[in-house]
Formats: C-alpha cells, sequence, structure tokens
C-alpha cells in the first residue's frame, strides 16, 4: 500500500512545482510542505469517482451526516465530545485561525504563541494587526522540548486575548500529556485567556493524543478547536475542515464574523472525501501509522550513524522530524545549500518557525517505502 513511489511532477503539486522558485532547482527530493507524497486512500477516490458519475455539479450544503462522521470519529478515536450545533465549515485551518483572531481580539490585542512553531501563526497575527507574544518552548540538551509556564505567566498582560496552540505540535513533534495540558489550562482560566487548539495533526500521533477541550467542561468553554482530515487522509487540496466552538456566548461572536465572510459550505467533492474518511478511514490509518512509525525507524538509525552529526529526536506524532543541525557549525544559508546541493533535499528551512529555530531544518518523511530508501542513499 505504502511501498511504490507516485509521480507528482505533473500533477501541479506545490511541493513539487515550486521547487524552483524555493530553492533555485528543480534537482531536489521536495520535502517540505507537509503533504504526504503517498496516495489518498482508494475507498475515498471510489467514493469521488460515483459522485462524479452524477450529471450535475451545482450548489451543496455540507451534510450533517459528514459532521456527524467526525463526531464519532472524534468520540471513538481521542475521547472528544463535539455537537453538531457548535460546529462550522471551514475551508482550511488556517482560514479558521484567522476568523478566530477577529472575532475574539481587537487590533492591538497580544495573541501568545508557542515558537518553535507553523510559521502562519505569527503572521496571521500580524496580518490582522495584534501582537504576537512569544513564549518559546523550553528544549533541553535531548531535544525533549516542554512548554516554559513561569515564562507564560511573566508575558500575561490585561491585552492578552488569545493563546494559539499547536497540539500535536508542528514542527517539533510532541503529543502534549493531559498534564502538560492541564497546567496549561489552569493558567488560561486564571487569565481569561481563550485558547485556538490547532489539532489538524491530532490523528497522526503515536501516542494517546488529549484534546484540550477535553480537559473539562470549564475548559471546553475557553477553547476553540480546528481539525481536519487534510493531513491524515492526504486530501488538503480539497480544502475542508472544521471549527468547533461549545461557548454559546463566543460562538455567537464567532457567527457574526464567520457570515460577514461568505464562505459558503465548501464544494461537493470536499464534502464526499470528508464523511468516508472518518466513516472507513480507520483501518487505512493504522496501517498508515505502521508505515510512517517504521520510516521514524530507519531516520534514527541513518542519524545515529550520520558523520555530519545531526541529531534526530524520534517525533511522537505527525509526518515530521525536526532535525538539530547546530553541530554542524553552517550558518543558516550555508545549512540550506548543503541539504539542497549536497543532499539534493528540499527541506524547511528552521528559522521559518521562529528565531528558535535556527540550525534546524525541518523534513517531511510522510514518503513511500521506495522514497524513504532513496532518501537514505543520499547520505551514504
Amino acid at each position: 500500500m505504502f511501498k511504490k513511489s507516485l509521480d507528482r511532477n505533473q500533477s501541479n503539486a506545490e511541493k513539487y512545482q515550486a521547487r524552483k522558485q524555493k530553492f533555485g532547482t528543480d534537482d531536489v527530493m521536495p520535502l517540505w510542505v507537509a503533504d504526504m507524497d503517498i496516495a489518498t486512500p482508494s475507498f475515498i477516490m471510489d467514493a469521488l469517482k460515483k459522485r462524479l458519475k452524477h450529471p450535475i455539479l451545482g450548489y451543496e450544503a455540507m451534510p450533517d451526516s459528514a459532521f456527524e462522521a467526525q463526531i464519532t470519529w472524534m468520540k471513538k478515536r481521542h475521547g472528544l465530545e463535539l455537537k453538531r450545533d457548535d460546529m462550522f465549515y471551514s475551508p482550511s485551518v488556517l482560514t479558521s485561525l484567522n476568523l478566530t483572531i477577529q472575532a475574539f481580539s481587537e487590533k492591538g490585542d497580544e495573541i501568545i504563541i508557542q515558537p518553535p512553531v507553523y510559521g502562519a501563526f505569527a503572521s496571521s497575527i500580524k496580518n490582522n494587526q495584534r501582537s504576537v507574544v512569544d513564549n518559546p518552548l523550553y528544549c533541553d540538551e535531548e531535544n525533549h522540548y516542554t512548554f516554559d509556564l513561569e515564562d507564560l505567566e511573566r508575558k500575561i498582560t490585561q491585552k492578552t486575548k488569545l493563546l494559539l496552540l499547536c497540539s500535536p505540535h508542528n514542527p517539533v513533534g510532541r503529543v502534549w500529556t493531559q498534564e502538560e495540558l492541564t497546567q496549561l489550562a489552569q493558567i488560561c482560566l486564571k487569565h481569561d485567556i481563550k485558547v485556538v487548539a490547532d489539532e489538524i495533526h491530532c490523528d497522526i500521533s503515536y501516542k494517546k493524543h488529549t484534546p484540550f477541550a477535553s480537559l473539562s467542561k470549564k475548559i471546553s468553554e475557553q477553547t476553540i478547536t480546528l481539525l481536519s482530515p487534510g493531513k491524515t487522509f492526504n486530501i488538503s487540496g480539497l480544502h475542508i475542515s472544521t471549527l468547533t466552538i461549545a461557548n454559546q456566548e463566543m460562538k455567537k461572536r464567532f457567527t457574526k464574523v464567520y457570515q460577514a465572510t461568505a464562505l459558503g459550505t465548501g464544494n461537493i467533492l470536499a464534502h464526499v472525501a470528508f464523511e468516508h474518511a472518518y466513516l472507513y478511514g480507520e483501518t487505512w490509518l493504522d496501517a498508515l501509522l505502521q508505515h510512517l512509525q517504521a520510516n521514524i525507524n530507519k531516520l534514527d538509525d541513518l542519524f545515529k550513524e550520520d558523520s555530519y552529526r545531526i541529531q534526530f529526536q524520534k517525533p511522537e506524532a505527525t509526518f515530521l522530524a525536526w532535525l538539530d543541525c547546530k553541530k554542524m557549525h553552517l550558518n543558516e544559508t550555508e545549512l540550506n545549500d548543503f541539504f539542497i546541493y549536497t543532499k539534493k533535499l528540499g527541506l524547511s528551512i528552521g528559522s521559518s518557525f521562529g528565531k528558535e529555530g535556527r540550525g534546524y531544518m525541518r523534513l517531511n518523511f510522510g514518503i513511500t517505502e521506495e522514497e524513504i530508501d532513496r532518501l537514505l542513499l543520499r547520505f551514504d
């Protein structure tokens, strides 16, 4: 299922089409954009083909059955209780993030992020004329990351309105424990800070994922949960996700912003893929996780023997490896050039996740067995 390479060069895939612009050459194995070079499951493709047999592709509302499929999935897989009336369609988690910033803060307000973290967190805050408050993760000598809660408390002011939580974390690969999340939640409750929980990677987790909103009723009333099957089932190009708000007053406030954007309810094929992913995806996902864990083990073996002294901490979630290259003693340009021209690999530069990412590179290992073996050969 995950063995053979797939040619995406003629498919207009961003990670392939943008190589020249991003790396200065097409001659790199593109391992930067966070989508997998793994085929979308056949049961989703078959459902799309079946829908396309109908001769009309007109307006369609996202069916309740699609939302119910996600509700059932999240309860069974992660113990999170969702209610249909609390859920909104959104074309992407990033769209949801921006709408949430607009709904629950004003220009000039402060919003906390925990770098190194997905770069769109900071850019979304800035683009909406809010102020970024960095609460960097603490990293020990073993490259294990944790929250720095003392730093967080010091930085909160009366203007601090939101905290953007990446859970599981991109790029460092942490699955936050229930204890860690509870400690974070207590601080947010104490200071009346709403938490936007980006949990798009929750299904690609090798440990138990605890949804932030599942911690308690009180916490759920302070949380906006962002979810999508896009990463899990490699259907990000269909642009479909959901946003959940349990607090009724918050929901009213968000609805005003949401309705003003006229997002609609998504496209027909996205609805079909979304629903079928959650209805029939468990067996496929379990197999995918085994494959990705095998890729992790291969990378671990590689970097244990690597003469370049690249350090690799096995991720607890995601298909993204956070490579510590500081012992190579290269500046950022030299490090990027090493991967592009020496190894012919196109990775994400660590500083794109914040200054705390300098000296790191992010590598997407969501690739087939043939491709991971091809990658390993580039380090011979």
